[in-house]
């Protein structure tokens, strides 16, 4: 009986640590301010996190970063799913001091412009970069541009980060706005090739994808950076053999990203 005692004492115990660990996780996010950018009656959800100690005296780089389609809503919360511990971490905070934007994409809508056939594995994409863009990504460009005008903007590093959705709002938002970023990520993506001359030669670009991507095609990133080579750009290219969709893990997972990202700025 004492043996049986011990052992619930330490279940207990264990369990309560693991809520402690859980709020501990689930109230760091809460240092991403709820905020919402609106456009003639239109609404777009987002977080921010500001850098330690931030003074609005002092330039920060910016960071916008675009979930992908499961995390789409408008709760203000599941966009932080992915990515957003990257950001929170201790030794990021210090050593790259940044505002980063997440915003939230409505359920019925999508950032890049497009048609999806899902009725094929991995799925067909067939991108629609001359027409105008979906009313989300409208959203964050004009939520962007606001931000970029803020006088504790540094306007030479601003940055686009995305993952599936997002990595695919994040060839497209480059191409659309190729004078406002100083440096891209797009992870499990895709895009129109034929719109690469836009930016290649301006943007440096790491492009993830996991080999095994049985939902986005790995072939669509090798695609995206032929493209760019052929246009006169070096983008980095990182495929994991190992990874299927989620390369988001692995790429997040990267020593060097941020270190990458924020040594990139814009002449």
């Amino acid at each position: 009986m004492k043996h049986l005692f011990l052992v619930l004492i330490f279940g207990v115990t264990f369990l309560n640590s693991v809520s402690v660990i859980a709020q501990k996780t689930e109230s760091s996010k809460d240092l991403f301010s709820y905020e919402h950018h609106m456009v003639n009656g239109d609404t777009l959800n987002y977080r921010m996190l500001l850098p330690k100690d931030f003074d609005a005296s002092k330039k920060y780089p910016l960071v916008l970063m675009l979930h992908g389609a499961g995390e789409r809503g408008s709760d203000n919360k599941k966009q932080l799913n992915n990515g957003a511990s990257l950001f929170l971490n201790k030794k990021h905070r210090d050593s790259f001091p940044a505002i980063v934007i997440f915003p939230q994409c409505p359920q019925n809508d999508y950032w890049s412009k497009l048609d999806a056939d899902r009725s094929t594995k991995p799925i067909t994409f067939n991108y629609k970069y001359n027409e105008a863009p979906t009313k989300a990504m409208a959203l964050v460009t004009d939520l962007m541009t606001e931000m970029v005008a803020k006088p504790y903007v540094k306007t030479n590093q601003v940055y686009a980060m995305g993952l599936s959705m997002g990595g695919m709002g994040t060839f497209e938002i480059i191409y659309r706005n190729p004078e406002m970023f100083a440096a891209a990520i797009p992870i499990c993506g895709g895009g129109d090739p034929e719109y690469v001359t836009a930016y290649a030669k301006m943007i440096p670009l790491w492009i993830f994808h996991g080999a095994k991507d049985d939902v986005v095609d790995p072939k669509l990133s090798l695609s995206m950076a032929s493209a760019i080579i052929s246009a006169g750009g070096f983008p980095k290219l990182t495929l994991y053999d190992f990874a299927n969709h989620n390369s988001w893990d692995p790429a997040f997972a990267e020593p060097e990203l941020l270190k990458w990202l924020f040594s990139n700025t814009k002449l």
